[in-house]
């Protein structure tokens, strides 16, 4: 039960509704939808043990279930509906090992946020758009809106005013706390006039957190002038490929990738991100013959920083942006064509000793990290036998 959800509508129901839910149940739904837009959730049925709802009950949060403020916790009661104010809500179900009820069934879907200023955090800067019909209802010109770093200039359309921050420039500061990593700065709208004036300025404060499971970004206006609060969430742009030798020189482009049986494959991680100060590390890496069941038959390399297979090893990496790592070949025994890898990369503040990146293999589960590290899984594959390959491991 539970899972990452990203379809602009759908329904969320209890395991086995309508018949009874299993007891020791937890289950967590991460609904994330387009940018700029907001989650609204509305409960159609709820049947669980009431009272002081310590036993069985549902939580939302606004925005990762770790992070976020909650929004409610019921068990019973009215139907209530939700509305993020953000493009991502968590949903959260649990049950003891007592009574068994019928559960609760929801659905939710996704409306526009309404603002006349939007906000992208993409992985090498913050895109920002102001709309020139706004500006120009507020009395203001697409001339008088300009970056801290008077250098910086937006590109202005017909109908817009287009920052596109870096975050390492343009007078982005970086600042660091204990749950997440910060960059901001700040758009100016000034008001006209030489000698006086009678209007405030506007100060849009533009920032992209890095939480433990997400981009979180923020925006809003100083001094009462304008009521903006957008909040986003994203994902860090990861991929993973593979390398025809340990001097990771040339990437292997074909799909499948056609191995033989104990040779020594070469892998590289690889963070798209213009920030310097960023650690990559591998965490996990699990192999299945599935790429849509990690679970059914599954093979762990490496589990929460461990080395489960002998063969497992990674290399010096010249860049804190690269993860390098191997592993030899292997086929699943009841002969399955293919072998796919799920691996968790974990991306921490470079340099910080207390994080995941820097503490190696950990038995600790991972809800106990960090909060300023972010984790990204990505499916590599699928890995083929050569036909008529060596079977004592030599590429030949």
């Amino acid at each position: 039960c539970g899972g990452s959800i990203s379809d602009p509508s759908g329904v969320l129901q209890s395991p086995s509704y309508p018949g009874s839910y299993p007891n020791d149940a937890d289950c967590v739904w991460e609904i994330q939808v387009e940018n700029n837009f907001r989650v609204t959730l509305t409960f159609r049925d709820i049947a669980m043990q009431s009272g002081t709802c310590q036993h069985d009950y549902i939580e939302v949060y606004d925005g990762p279930l770790h992070s976020s403020p909650l929004l409610g916790r019921f068990c019973s009661g009215s139907f209530p509906t939700y509305v993020s104010s953000s493009n991502m809500m968590s949903v959260r179900f649990h049950s003891d090992s007592r009574y068994s009820f019928r559960g609760f069934q929801a659905h939710y879907s996704s409306i526009p946020a309404g603002h006349n200023t939007t906000i992208q955090c993409l992985p090498d800067y913050m895109h920002v758009v102001v709309s020139r019909d706004y500006l120009q209802s507020q009395g203001y010109s697409a001339q008088s809106v300009t970056l801290n770093d008077s250098h910086c200039r937006p590109t202005v359309t017909s109908q817009e005013v287009v920052f596109n921050i870096p975050y390492n420039g343009c007078g982005t500061v970086q600042e660091e706390n204990n749950d997440t990593i910060n960059y901001s700065n700040t758009i100016r709208v000034a008001s006209s006039g030489y000698i006086i004036k009678r209007k405030k300025n506007i100060n849009l404060h533009v920032s992209c957190k890095m939480l433990r499971n997400s981009w979180q970004q923020v925006m809003y206006a100083a001094e009462d002038a304008v009521d903006v609060d957008e909040y986003q969430f994203g994902r860090y742009d990861m991929n993973i490929t593979f390398y025809d030798s340990p001097a990771f020189l040339r990437q292997v482009r074909s799909s499948p990738y056609y191995i033989d049986l104990n040779q020594n494959l070469y892998l590289q991680a690889c963070l798209h991100n213009s920030d310097p100060n960023l650690k990559v590390v591998v965490d996990t890496c699990v192999a299945s013959p599935d790429p849509h069941d990690f679970n059914t038959l599954a093979y762990y390399l490496v589990r929460n920083g461990c080395p489960r297979d002998s063969s497992y090893a990674t290399y010096y990496s010249p860049s804190s942006h690269f993860a390098r790592f191997k592993f030899n070949a292997f086929e699943f025994m009841s002969r399955h064509p293919s072998v796919y890898l799920k691996c968790r990369m974990l991306v921490c503040r470079l340099g910080d000793s207390s994080s995941r990146c820097y503490r190696g293999c950990s038995s600790r589960p991972r809800r106990d990290t960090s909060a300023a590290e972010e984790s990204v899984d990505v499916l590599v594959g699928p890995l083929q036998l050569r036909e008529g390959g060596d079977p004592s491991g030599n590429p030949g």
